[in-house]
């Protein structure tokens, strides 16, 4: 009986690693774009008072790289847990009590949440894409929709890590205490 117990604890927790390894490999892969935004901020700021060159899809291109470092890095941040809290009582609870709370908040606050901004947003994203939309200023970025399409992407990351969690918070549940 026990050996069983821990074969579907290690289950359980074979399956969060599984869940959770797209949003870590596309988090991790997506934080290289902070050295883009950081080379892309220092090539606007010497263009524009170095040389008082500067161009829309440069500055777009900055905006493009920081909603792409935020989006796809969502996901693995919650993964580990690295998202700010107010921990006014949360910090004080026992590690059982806070595997429940994380459960109940994945299935009842972050999925529904999720599930929301994904369902809202995929006419948005779709009309984006039949138009291949673009930048509205003159000279800025022609693949608007590609950003745009990063709120479902975000929205399904987010759910899977979420499985993740709520597998690990599980797994601790079961084991005795």
């Amino acid at each position: 009986m026990i050996d069983q117990s821990r074969a579907r604890e290690s289950a359980l927790e074979r399956a969060a690693g599984y869940a959770a390894a797209l949003p870590t490999w596309i988090g991790r892969t997506a934080a290289w774009m902070a050295v883009v935004m950081a080379l892309l901020c220092f090539a606007i700021v010497a263009l524009r008072y170095g040389w008082s060159l500067g161009w829309v899809a440069m500055q777009e291109g900055l905006t493009a790289a920081n909603a792409t470092l935020f989006m796809l890095a969502l996901a693995w941040v919650l993964g580990t847990d690295g998202h700010v809290r107010v921990d006014v009582f949360y910090s004080r609870f026992s590690p059982r009590r806070k595997c429940w709370i994380d459960l109940i908040g994945t299935v009842l606050l972050l999925w529904p949440v999720c599930g929301y901004v994904m369902i809202e947003s995929l006419d948005y994203v779709a009309a984006a894409w039949r138009v291949r939309e673009g930048s509205r200023e003159p000279g800025g970025l022609p693949g608007v929709y590609l950003i745009k399409t990063l709120i479902p992407v975000a929205a399904s990351l987010l759910m899977l890590q979420g499985l993740a969690i709520a597998f690990r918070a599980w797994a601790a549940l079961r084991r005795p205490s």
